[in-house]
């Protein structure tokens, strides 16, 4: 499954993948919660989670140019470490993750073409854009790696120039009115370490995506040089947008005004309270459906190919390892993807089943750590080498372990059964595959 000249992508195509599902619909919604949530330390909140994502893009970049061919990215990596009991829960928690958020950007970007067509997001439009929106950019895949990559590329500048231009506006409002600069309160929920630990905990979500780079390691240019600076472009990149976006915020609106913002599109609201032109307003609405819908791109690009991978490990049926090589794509994992994210878009609480799919997103994160001590310990010999190794990788599980505390009670105990779900359903098929049973000594 290895790849050719022909199939090759830049790394700026590659960097784009990864921006495209970083910036996709959470800096058009997480930058007001977490002010609304932190105020002004929402700032450190973005920083303290960008440095984490760093850390986890440097593990990604070790695991992925160890094992470049494998399709799964994190799934793929605990599968080759600890088998296949620990990599079918990490591989089903991975693919969750990436097919709800599919669901819940589409339904963004219905949202706002809605918004834009009719002027209104309320009845049955926002979910038949989301519809149309999931079949086509489904179509985009079908095309292949590079032509999805391409796109996503194009839509990237896109969305990060009209990003620029929001905070420009902001610049020019502060140079040009200096007294309408608002007064920033420096008081939290919860006060300064725990307003910032809440935003934290939101923000996380703000950078998943990056992994999606981690599905097509062997189609970037450059071998494993150019797959690590794609992904450390991606989320390096995105720190840099994201505070830029929070300080424009905070230097149009008080932080004390997005008390009830928490679901809103801060961005639009901010440039409504600041008087900002017609045409800046619709810009900006332009820019969020250019953000979900290069977000869905990534994501169904990296959930096909994590049932692909899934599939060619035995861990799912033959039909999920139907793969077209002249494209490179999975083409019944796209289809697959695309019926249940359509299907998602009528669950019944899209914000409970998003949380859990990001409690396996954090553990799919912390299974990273491991990975690294694993292949370290058995001298695994990979072409890039994190810096100050064991120390970032403890670093990065204890803040993730920290995470962990901070979701929902809810989330988490709905997320300990679907592992135990997940346990007992493995067990099972493999019991029906009459497999033998392994002893492993842990101690002598």
């Amino acid at each position: 499954m290895s790849g050719n000249g022909r199939n090759k992508i830049s790394v700026a195509a590659g960097t784009a993948v990864g921006l495209g599902a970083i910036i996709g619909a959470g800096i058009f919604v997480l930058s007001g919660t977490a002010v609304a949530i932190a105020g002004i330390y929402a700032l450190a909140a973005f920083i303290i989670v960008g440095v984490v994502a760093i850390i986890i893009a440097l593990e990604l970049g070790e695991l992925g140019a160890l094992m470049p061919y494998v399709k799964g990215a994190s799934y793929s990596y605990t599968y080759k470490a600890f088998g296949s009991e620990l990599g079918f829960i990490t591989g089903i928690l991975r693919y969750l993750s990436l097919v709800v958020a599919i669901s819940a950007i589409a339904l963004g970007f219905g949202s706002y073409l809605s918004n834009l067509a009719i002027g209104s997001a309320s009845g049955a439009y926002p979910i038949l854009f989301a519809i149309a929106a999931i079949v086509a950019l489904s179509i985009v895949n079908m095309f292949g790696v590079k032509k999805a990559a391409q796109a996503d590329l194009g839509l990237v500048i896109i969305k990060i120039a009209i990003l620029l231009i929001f905070v420009a506006f902001a610049v020019f409002m502060v140079l040009s009115r200096p007294g309408s600069v608002p007064v920033i309160s420096f008081s939290a929920q919860g006060g300064m370490i725990g307003g910032i630990f809440a935003a934290s905990v939101v923000v996380f979500f703000a950078y998943s995506g990056f992994q999606s780079i981690s599905a097509i390691t062997d189609r970037i240019s450059g071998g494993a040089r150019g797959y690590v600076k794609a992904i450390m472009s991606a989320v390096i990149i995105s720190m840099v947008v994201y505070v830029l976006v929070v300080v424009a915020t905070l230097l149009l609106v008080p932080p004390s005004l997005y008390h009830n913002l928490l679901t809103a599109d801060p961005l639009s609201y901010v440039l409504g309270q600041a008087h900002a032109p017609s045409w800046l307003l619709v810009l900006t609405d332009i820019g969020a459906l250019v953000a979900t819908a290069s977000a869905t791109i990534a994501m169904i690009l990296a959930s096909s190919r994590a049932l692909y991978q899934m599939g060619d490990d035995h861990l799912l049926p033959r039909f999920f390892r139907k793969y077209n090589k002249n494209r490179d794509t999975a083409e019944n994992g796209i289809i697959i993807s695309a019926i249940i994210g359509i299907l998602m878009l009528f669950a019944g609480n899209i914000y409970i089943i998003a949380s859990i799919a990001n409690f396996g997103l954090m553990f799919n994160y912390l299974m990273l750590g491991f990975d690294i001590m694993h292949f370290r310990r058995t001298k695994a010999k990979s072409p890039f080498r994190m810096p100050l190794y064991p120390y970032l990788p403890i670093v990065s599980t204890v803040l993730l372990l920290v995470f962990f505390t901070g979701l929902d009670q809810q989330v988490l105990s709905m997320g300990v059964i679907l592992m135990i779900l997940l346990l007992v359903i493995y067990y099972m098929l493999r019991e029906m595959r009459e497999k033998k049973v392994v002893r492993v000594k842990l101690f002598d």
